[in-house]
């Protein structure tokens, strides 16, 4: 059985294409760069060469893009945009228009490529199935996947008097507070919830190319690299036994769990950027102690912080994975009894891969009856509703 399994991030989009007959070492994969730093270079090569922007196809992750269109407005060259993409830049597409940006329709569209030969015309989407695809192909791969498992970051469409990160977080929570475990921000396409306007049009893009009776599965990268590392024997042992600090330190946002036997007690999500030298050592040893407060998180840029339950013990293991884990190398997270020196998990080998592992469990808790044979890749023992 095939899996093509996506984690679309800011810098880099991590591609595993799980085969179930091999073992997990010899599936391919591939890091290549985000669709967002991909379309950032088109639109910067646009601005160089004093072209026209129009931007068509669906709500994307912003991030690199997103500048790339402002700054090429605010050097006065005209951008065109239809609705759905709008949206990457703001929900409120009045707030889009006041960057410069000009909201047309379809038909608008159709006359601008007909009228301006030099228009350069820019897809938005963080989910390219073809080209994917044709990656493999022209090495051979045969590529005709069961499943797709897809992973990224939503902010969710914040309501105009509500702040995106607090809208963000109270989500977090909500769901937690729901069932505190990783899985619980994975969905089949038919059940994501409105709020994730991204998560829906990723879906979108990628429903025409699985059968209807194949499932499509969308998951937020955080939880999903924190399930992955699940996957790196330590960890799972740690998990297993005790109580762990889980932390995953990605491009843009940070996400950590303080996790006890296999579930979450607390966690808190910020701005990579945002944090300053011994800042985050000193959330994660707040955090591990259950005095770690939302406000702390959220009034320094953060998203915010919650428990749904005070500690027990004491945390045994500090375990990172991320492309930005070198913020914690040589630190040290001191509790009261003893200090922690990160750990850098490598779930079966591949530290960028911890997202599509965590997919991968994921998928197997939403769809059981598929025969993943994810029993070979960690401890027997581990529970798999983690």
């Amino acid at each position: 059985m095939q899996v093509l399994t996506v984690d679309i991030g800011t810098g880099t989009q991590d591609i595993l294409l799980y085969d179930s007959e091999k073992s997990i070492e010899n599936s391919f994969q591939m890091v290549l760069p985000s669709p967002t730093v991909q379309l950032a270079q088109r639109v910067k090569t646009a601005t160089r060469e004093r072209r026209s922007l129009l931007i068509g196809g669906v709500l994307m992750g912003g991030g690199p893009v997103g500048w790339a269109v402002r700054d090429h407005a605010k050097a006065g060259y005209p951008v065109y945009c239809l609705p759905d993409p709008a949206r990457t830049f703001d929900d409120d597409l009045s707030a889009v228009a006041a960057m410069g940006i000009k909201i047309i329709s379809d038909e608008e569209a159709q006359t601008l490529i007909l009228g301006l030969p030099d228009l350069e015309y820019v897809q938005f989407g963080d989910f390219d199935y073809e080209a994917i695809a044709a990656n493999f192909e022209r090495f051979g791969v045969t590529f005709a996947p069961d499943a797709l498992a897809l992973a990224a970051f939503d902010h969710g469409a914040a309501p105009p008097e509500i702040s995106d990160r607090r809208f963000r977080f109270d989500y977090i929570s909500e769901k937690l507070n729901l069932r505190n475990q990783l899985s619980t921000f994975a969905f089949l396409d038919e059940a994501i919830p409105d709020r994730l306007t991204r998560l829906e049009a990723i879906a979108r893009s990628a429903r025409p190319f699985v059968a209807p009776e194949k499932p499509l599965m969308l998951m937020d990268t955080g939880p999903a690299a924190a399930l992955g590392a699940l996957d790196d024997t330590q960890v799972a042992r740690a998990v297993e036994g005790g109580t762990v600090l889980l932390v995953n330190l990605g491009n843009f946002h940070t996400l950590a769990f303080l996790m006890e036997k296999g579930i979450i007690s607390g966690t808190f999500e910020h701005h990579t950027g945002e944090l300053q030298p011994g800042q985050l050592e000193n959330l994660l040893t707040k955090l591990a102690m259950g005095e770690l407060t939302n406000a702390e998180v959220f009034d320094t840029q953060g998203h915010g912080a919650v428990y749904l339950s005070q500690p027990t013990a004491e945390a045994g293991l500090l375990a990172v994975t991320g492309p930005r884990r070198n913020l914690l190398r040589g630190s040290t997270v001191k509790l009261p009894g003893k200090s922690l020196q990160p750990y850098f998990a490598v779930p079966n080998g591949a530290m960028m891969l911890a997202g599509n592992y965590g997919l991968l469990r994921a998928l197997q808790q939403l769809r059981p009856n598929l025969d993943l044979a994810l029993e070979q890749t960690t401890l027997a023992n581990l529970p798999m509703n983690w």
